[in-house]
């Protein structure tokens, strides 16, 4: 069943977002600075691929003091932008019942893309 809705879900604009994470993780990257923020949007880029089956965790090695701050700096400087897009467009799937499965992955990606920093992605290929 993951499958199935994996296929759907690329098809119906999920691999338009993971190409947007991804174009701007290439952007972030060419900064020297950006380069830890390019390797949490390619993170949430991974999610928007393969949702179904994918889970979010806890680092097994915690980043220390520094997870927080970066959060903060991710949160105020383009984060909130994409959890508001993810809970907006999570709600408007959760409207019919044939869209909730999807919602619920946009709210996973919410999660991730609200603080990113200490975070890994297990994909459920």
């Amino acid at each position: 069943m993951k499958i199935i809705g994996n296929i759907i879900w690329l098809l119906c604009g999920g691999l338009q977002s993971a190409i947007g994470y991804f174009t701007g993780s290439l952007v972030l990257a060419i900064t020297i600075i950006g380069i830890p923020v390019a390797l949490q949007t390619f993170k949430i880029g991974l999610l928007c691929l393969w949702p179904f089956g994918s889970t979010v965790k806890e680092a097994k090695a915690p980043g220390g003091c520094i997870t927080v701050p970066l959060n903060i700096l991710w949160l105020i400087f383009g984060g909130l932008w994409a959890w508001l897009s993810h809970v907006f467009f999570g709600i408007l799937l959760c409207i019919t019942v044939i869209g909730i499965p999807f919602g619920k992955q946009h709210f996973k990606m919410a999660g991730l893309a609200l603080a990113p920093f200490g975070k890994e992605v297990e994909l459920g290929l």
